[in-house]
């Protein structure tokens, strides 16, 4: 595993610096609000979008590319998490909100819809790949199988008329209960 680097304000990573390179200064939405910087790019599109009309199939290639670009990212920034903090929310939540909200914020840029089956296949990735051996520290409770949620029903549903009909036999017997 590569040394964890340095974290603070004012400060840009390794990866943060990479996917400026890899996709321009200002073109990502996601980077440039996490990272601080006064304006807002999903007001301003990119040059390129306003000139011509995108067709969809320009669109998904686009947007596949982009979630490559946001893909990369989110592996450099892994590579910072040791293999025992994996499991741990507090250290995998930045990368993998940003990896999300990248995925997410691109779709909107581009009018592509989100949740969409490469976003998905880009989240269910990391999880086969980080996150497959992280267990729940409290044990979930599923539903039933169907068998016994309707034996369970029906159960109490039956008892009813046999009950009523119990106290029924026993108030005809006419004598006076002490």
């Amino acid at each position: 595993m590569a040394p964890r680097a340095p974290t603070g304000s004012g400060r840009f990573s390794r990866g943060f610096l990479l996917l400026c390179a890899l996709l321009g200064t200002g073109l990502s939405p996601v980077v440039a609000e996490v990272e601080g910087f006064a304006q807002d790019a999903r007001t301003s599109p990119p040059v390129a979008m306003a000139m011509f009309n995108w067709t969809e199939q320009l669109v998904e290639e686009t947007y596949t590319n982009l979630t490559q670009k946001c893909w990369d990212f989110f592996v450099e920034l892994m590579r910072n998490v040791t293999a025992s903090e994996l499991c741990e929310w507090k250290v995998i939540s930045r990368p993998y909100s940003l990896l999300q909200a990248c995925l997410e914020d691109w779709a909107d840029h581009l009018h592509y819809g989100y949740p969409n089956a490469l976003a998905e296949q880009y989240i269910f990735q990391s999880h086969h790949r980080y996150f497959h051996n992280c267990t729940l520290e409290h044990q979930v409770y599923f539903d039933p199988p169907e068998d016994v949620l309707l034996a369970m029903i029906i159960a109490p549903i039956c008892l009813i008329p046999f009950l009523v009909t119990l106290v029924i036999w026993r108030s005809k017997d006419g004598k006076a209960q002490p």
